[in-house]
């Protein structure tokens, strides 16, 4: 299949590129001007690359025109991390670049175009919500995406159109950003310390990686069997994990025995005491159930992190 990805140069969309070119996909990668290369230089090789900006409708138009891609899987997105504040920039990144892609895939036609959501769109629960429940958005990014999911399953259910959304919990992995926590924890965690620590009451529903893009690619070939259009799946575990209990695996995996720094950091604002999807839709639909554990998969991402030295300096550096 020929693949377009946007957000490819960032944690999770580097991640999909391996796996597209390892199921022996074409991977066109679209990428703004300027960007951060870092994660994508070992298969800069075996991918196409694109700089483009997709506030720029006529070159995006082309530019698909060229391609005529079958799979397009959108992930660029813009306000997830506590520094991006931008609503300006948020909104066009998560809605215009959406509606631009859109548009200019609709031109050509395509097989499935996945769209990348975000668990943030529900809102603070005190439950697991399932996909039908009703969207209370909290800040600027969370609304900018609950917007693009709707738009996305607007434009499938009228006009009948492969377009998906997976909307993210936690995801963690290889080429995760410097300075989360899991990446943190496994640098400091090394070294026999600890990075400062919120109430370990904090609870998140984590996705190692290679689950996520189990996803991802199989909902491209569900497309393929039957049209889904306009579905929208929690991408969870349907598992809460608190803090005190990554913490302990934390532990256990890198033999840390130094006492946890607890309430050395401030609560953030997205923090809650109940974070977790209901996965029966995904689970159901698709056949998909996460192949690791939580341990499982911070081994996994620990063993990544001794495999590639050269990458050490970037996170500690991160993690002081």
């Amino acid at each position: 299949m020929r693949a377009v990805l946007t957000g490819g140069t960032g944690f999770v969309g580097a991640n999909l590129a391996r796996r597209l070119l390892r199921d022996g996909h074409e991977v066109h990668l679209l990428a703004r001007p300027g960007h951060a290369s870092w994660r994508i230089e070992d298969i800069r090789a075996d991918i196409h690359l694109h700089e483009i900006r997709l506030t720029d409708f006529d070159a995006l138009c082309a530019l698909i025109g060229r391609i005529r891609p079958e799979w397009i899987f959108h992930l660029a997105a813009h306000g997830a991390y506590s520094h991006q504040t931008d609503a300006r920039q948020i909104a066009e990144t998560n809605v215009l670049c959406t509606v631009n892609l859109l548009e200019a895939c609709r031109s050509v036609g395509f097989g499935a175009f996945i769209h990348a959501g975000s668990s943030s769109e529900y809102g603070f629960k005190d439950h697991a919500p399932a996909e039908t429940e009703t969207l209370e958005p909290n800040s600027a990014y969370a609304a900018m995406k609950a917007a693009a999911t709707l738009y996305c399953q607007h434009w499938a259910t009228s006009q009948g159109l492969a377009i998906s959304t997976l909307r993210l919990y936690s995801i963690y992995g290889p080429w995760e950003e410097p300075g989360r926590l899991m990446p943190t924890l496994i640098a400091r965690g090394l070294r026999g310390e600890w990075p400062p620590l919120v109430n370990p009451d904090i609870a998140r529903d984590f996705v190692f990686t290679e689950d996520a893009c189990d996803a991802f690619v199989g909902l491209a070939e569900a497309h393929g069997r039957r049209r889904l259009p306009g579905a929208i799946y929690n991408l969870g575990s349907g598992a809460q994990t608190t803090l005190r209990e990554l913490v302990d695996v934390a532990r256990r995996v890198l033999r840390n025995p130094a006492p946890p720094l607890w309430g050395t950091m401030p609560s953030r604002v997205w923090d809650t005491t109940c974070w977790v999807a209901d996965s029966r839709r995904i689970q159901e639909a698709l056949g998909w159930r996460p192949r690791h554990d939580l341990e499982t998969g911070f081994r996994a991402m620990a063993r990544w992190f001794e495999d590639h030295p050269e990458l050490r300096p970037k996170y500690e550096g991160a993690s002081r």
